[in-house]
């Protein structure tokens, strides 16, 4: 008999608070998923070319440079173009700025934890 072992998928998270980097790693590791958190967008390309994430979320407000570009910069890429960025702000324009950028979603801050497990879930046709 042939057992097949799911991986486990991959989100990879952007912010700069750390609270909620815990938070979002906290609730997605226990439910299974293995999660990679930075501070920073700074060598974007290479924590996500190392990492291989199913989805990304983006927060707007990260130093090096903002959420908007460093979605734009993966989207703009054949490489890393089709991974889903799911956009969070506390931005009153973040339905605007996850349009310009390509995001495949948005969620604002801050967030119901059901609400964000919804979008994390549709994201990654689960």
């Amino acid at each position: 008999m042939l057992i097949r072992k799911e991986k486990k998928r991959k989100i990879l998270v952007f912010d700069d608070d750390v609270m909620t980097l815990e938070i979002i790693s906290l609730i997605f590791s226990e439910k299974g998923y293995e999660v990679s958190v930075s501070e920073t967008t700074f060598n974007i390309l290479g924590i996500v070319d190392q990492f291989k994430p199913d989805l990304i979320v983006m927060d707007n407000w990260i130093p090096d440079r903002g959420g908007v570009e460093a979605t734009l910069l993966l989207k703009n890429n054949i490489k890393y173009s089709k991974i889903p960025v799911l956009f969070i702000s506390a931005n009153l324009d973040i339905e605007k700025l996850a349009s310009y950028s390509y995001a495949d979603d948005y969620i604002r801050k801050p967030f119901d934890l059901d609400h964000f497990e919804q979008k994390v879930t549709v994201l990654l046709n689960i």
